[in-house]
């Protein structure tokens, strides 16, 4: 599985970004699709995911404030960003989930750069 994430970019406080995420070259059935994140000198976190059957969840950081869908058809997941604020900054990551045989599989795509300014 390739995926390609899209919709990075610089944007004032209290501003909103859609980013973008298209998987290619799977024949097998994504599981979960997920936005994580990460500045500068903190780990990588989950920002929030989406179930094939479409439940969902966020972290507590950005509940209210962003929202994750997908389109199954285009094999593609989304996340609104409104509300944006100067902690939202860092390099976002997609990353889909797939299982076989009883074992997971993650694919994460290249990151795109989110950058809230004060």
């Amino acid at each position: 599985v390739q995926l390609q994430a899209s919709g990075g970019g610089l944007v004032q406080a209290g501003g909103s970004l859609r980013l973008s995420c298209v998987g290619s070259g799977s024949g097998f059935s994504i599981n979960v699709r997920g936005w994580y994140r990460q500045a500068p000198g903190k780990q990588r976190e989950l920002v929030a995911s989406i179930t094939s059957g479409g439940s969902t969840n966020y972290a507590d950081s950005v509940k209210g404030r962003f929202t994750i869908s997908r389109d199954n058809a285009k094999n593609t997941v989304y996340l609104q960003m409104n509300s944006l604020k100067p902690e939202d900054t860092a390099v976002y990551y997609c990353r889909y989930e797939t299982w076989s045989r009883g074992t997971p599989y993650h694919y994460w795509g290249q990151g795109t750069l989110v950058t809230v300014s004060s």
